[in-house]
């Protein structure tokens, strides 16, 4: 396997810390260059890999220019994934932009074009697609354990975007942080359904495989002084079956420390049975009509190279292959249909049908 070369740009959000990392502890992978408008945002990573100045960059173009990579990992604020894809398209290298996938479905699609003119890849990663619980729910769903998917049910979110950076590294936010932040500001995309409704609604039209809802119905929170929400709901009617996405900053306790009530993750509804599957747990629990008592099971152990973001994309560029399931532009695209079909519902405040 060759090395393959690899640089990050835009550190708006802090998954960048946690891809850099993978991309650290690869054996065939290497950290050619990072960028940041703001120095100060990449130090943490330029300590943590041993980053020497020439690989540190301001200047998108010059770190495009001089590293030449591979692939590249965007990390920028949610209203500007396709003004970042568009700039570094054109260089030819493959993108994968961290979640969610867009603010709209036009910047999505936007973002599908300007990589298909340049005959690489667009893979947008979920981190909840890497849980082993998530994994095997769609193991047993793809084996036929419960019939049908005819509902999903899905709750998720944390305390809150100021509360950790990256590796989960816990801070306490200071008073006037929330007002400071990206994640807070309207124009940049920010809010708890923008940051974690796509997660529910990819990873749910993939236990679907693929299947369209009719039409969505959202209500979001108007919490005083703030620009966005930090609580939504969100209910999708399909041909058959109705399934619920609930996005929520401010949860009890972070669900990787700690699960909150109500549980993170996604309870799946089939016509012969149903999956708990909840985020970070070692154990999913499958109900059949054979085990109407219900059955818990050990999560599978997922194994190099489809245990993590960089080592499934890497394997996949290296024979040759596109990126499947919610990584893939065809299935994150159907998600953002539902997102951006809930954005408006909550603006409308009524029923709209699924936006194409």
């Amino acid at each position: 396997m060759k090395t393959w070369k690899i640089a990050g740009i835009n550190f708006d959000h802090m998954h960048m810390g946690d891809l850099l990392r993978q991309v650290h502890n690869h054996p065939h992978a290497e950290i050619v260059g990072i960028c940041d408008e703001q120095p100060a945002r990449m130090h943490s990573a330029v300590e943590n890999f041993q980053l020497p100045p020439e690989r540190v960059f301001t200047d998108y173009r010059a770190c495009m220019e001089k590293t030449q990579p591979d692939l590249v990992l965007l990390c920028p604020a949610t209203a500007e994934h396709a003004l970042w894809t568009k700039r570094v398209a054109p260089y030819g290298t493959h993108i994968l932009v961290e979640k969610p996938f867009a603010a709209t479905l036009a910047q999505a699609d936007a973002m599908i074009a300007a990589v298909a003119a340049t005959k690489r890849q667009l893979v947008i990663n979920w981190p909840l697609r890497w849980m082993p619980s998530h994994i095997t729910a769609k193991r047993l769903i793809d084996e036929g354990k419960v019939g049908d998917v005819i509902e999903v049910h899905y709750y998720d979110g944390n305390r809150g975007p100021c509360w950790h950076v990256a590796d989960k590294i816990e801070t306490t936010p200071t008073p006037t942080q929330k007002r400071r932040s990206w994640f807070y500001k309207k124009a940049r995309g920010g809010g708890s359904m923008l940051d974690y409704l796509g997660y529910g609604t990819t990873l749910g039209t993939w236990f679907m495989n693929g299947r369209k809802p009719i039409e969505v119905t959202a209500v979001v929170d108007h919490p005083q002084g703030l620009e966005v929400d930090e609580h939504s709901i969100t209910v999708v009617r399909y041909a058959r079956g109705l399934s619920k996405f609930e996005t929520r900053w401010g949860t009890f306790s972070d669900p990787w420390k700690h699960q909150p009530q109500p549980k993170c993750g996604f309870t799946i509804v089939g016509t012969r049975g149903t999956i708990a599957s909840y985020d970070y747990e070692p154990t999913i629990r499958l109900q059949t009509h054979t085990h109407p008592d219900g059955i818990v099971m050990p999560a599978d152990t997922i194994v190099a190279p489809f245990h993590n973001p960089i080592h499934y994309v890497l394997h996949s560029l290296e024979h040759g292959r596109k990126v499947d399931g919610p990584l893939s532009p065809r299935i994150a695209r159907i998600g953002q249909q539902i997102v951006d079909s809930a954005m408006r519902s909550a603006k409308l405040r009524k029923t709209v049908p699924l936006i194409e």
